[in-house]
């Protein structure tokens, strides 16, 4: 699916947002754990790497050397969890030589090499040909990260580490992603003027803690003064009712040029 009419998109600054990976945790409707690929011009990055997140990215023929930055909203499983299988691709299988940006939530650096320990011990003081780099996010303080504008926003969600909504600039285009959790005003602060607000919808209706519902999305909606949005990170429950839905929905391989 493409949102954008050709009128909307300056070809020379274009960016393309491809979600490798728009599912939960558990794979509800078969899809693959949250993973947006971002690319400009000059450069791709990531939001979230779910542990699925290899999977995708290989059939859609993205070349994981390709990306640059990885940008994590918070530490669940299903949103950082492919960082430690991305990272040993690079070392083992791709061969990879850039620099790899991994940028978060405070408590990051530390997540991922207990992750990477955990699920493949020696890996992270095993040698590698490229530079690894943690960028632990401030809250609401604007970070420049290889040309990428990154600013967190904390939200609602039990994670052990404090969970961010992430507006990031590239190219003079604003995405927002609000990770996982409950209504809070800072949903809009984090998605004022952005070309593209990607929000969770876990459920139809109900509501639980450390989530957004379509429901309450609704009642809030007219609070939120971004340009589009797109709704992701559904359950079976959600997507059953998705004829209900007015807004656009997340699939896995789905396009929107901004």
């Amino acid at each position: 699916m493409h949102i954008a009419a050709c009128n909307d998109v300056d070809m020379n600054r274009f960016v393309e947002v491809l979600f490798l990976g728009s599912g939960d945790a558990f794979g509800s409707g078969g899809r693959f754990q949250t993973c947006i690929s971002v690319r400009t011009p000059s450069d791709r990055f990531l939001i979230d790497c779910g542990a699925s997140s290899l999977i995708p990215m290989k059939r859609a023929g993205i070349d994981p050397c390709d990306v640059s930055t990885i940008l994590v909203t918070h530490l669940h499983g299903d949103h950082f969890g492919g960082i430690p299988f991305f990272i040993l691709d690079g070392q083992l299988v791709t061969r990879r030589t850039a620099p790899l940006a991994i940028v978060g939530p405070l408590g990051l650096r530390d997540r991922v090499i207990a992750a990477m320990e955990i699920l493949f011990p020696g890996s992270a003081t095993a040698r590698r040909k490229f530079d690894l780099e943690f960028v632990e996010l401030p809250a609401r303080e604007a970070t420049t990260i290889d040309g990428i504008i990154a600013t967190a926003f904390p939200v609602i969600n039990a994670s052990g580490a404090t969970p961010y909504a992430l507006r990031v600039e590239a190219e003079g285009r604003v995405i927002v992603y609000s990770g996982d959790t409950e209504w809070t005003p800072a949903l809009v602060e984090a998605a004022h003027g952005a070309d593209l607000f990607i929000c969770e919808a876990y459920f139809f209706d109900k509501r639980v803690k450390g989530h957004l519902d379509y429901s309450t999305f609704l009642s809030r909606k007219e609070e939120l003064s971004c340009k589009r949005i797109v709704l992701t990170h559904m359950s079976e429950e959600m997507l059953a009712r998705l004829p209900e839905v007015s807004y656009a929905t997340a699939s896995d391989g789905m396009r929107v040029s901004i």
